[in-house]
């Protein structure tokens, strides 16, 4: 996922798409996005390349998605930005923990847009946007396995990040659809 930009601490990001029943949803899409060691979101950050830190994957038959990427970090709002301002005057401040974005759709399956934080982030259950949730924290695992590395075609130690997504029938074809509304770039 990363242009090999950003010197970050690599991650391997993977899990299981599942319907309700607990089967494996083979050939589900799985839209992945995440900041980069910056705090900062390729398209909005002229300095990365386009598309950075951003994939579409398919599930195998096993329902399975992996992907190498660089460990994502928080971010702040913008310091002289209308936003920060207001939380200024509340008090508060204007931080994010590390997160990762995901939309994940299968034919026949509700949409999901979801993310995930990563526990050990000093922010986590202090969000200013109120994003953490119990069952969408992460718990990221250092890998020193030579074996797993190896396995995985990777360079050396790696933190591993797991999530497994749920994914409900639609009863319309509406709600396998994205909610419409204005995109970044598309």
């Amino acid at each position: 996922m990363d242009d090999g930009a950003d010197a970050g601490e690599v991650m391997w990001l993977h899990g299981e798409v599942k319907d309700t029943e607990g089967r494996p949803v083979a050939n589900a899409i799985v839209d992945i996005w995440h900041a980069n060691t910056l705090g900062n979101y390729s398209f909005f950050d002229p300095g990365q390349s386009e598309y950075n830190l951003r994939r579409r994957i398919r599930t195998g038959a096993d329902g399975r998605y992996s992907v190498r990427s660089i460990m994502p970090s928080g971010y702040g709002c913008p310091p002289d930005g209308p936003t920060q301002k207001l939380l200024d005057r509340l008090g508060r401040h204007g931080n994010r923990p590390a997160h990762i974005h995901f939309f994940v759709s299968a034919p026949g399956h509700k949409h999901l847009t979801s993310q995930i934080n990563l526990n050990g982030d000093k922010y986590l259950w202090d969000d200013f946007a109120f994003a953490t949730r119990d069952g969408l924290i992460a718990d990221p695992v250092k890998v020193t396995d030579r074996e797993i590395i190896a396995q995985r075609n990777l360079e050396g130690e790696h933190t591993e990040v797991c999530f497994d997504f749920t994914l409900c029938k639609a009863l319309s074809a509406d709600e396998e659809q994205r909610g419409i509304r204005l995109r970044a770039k598309e």
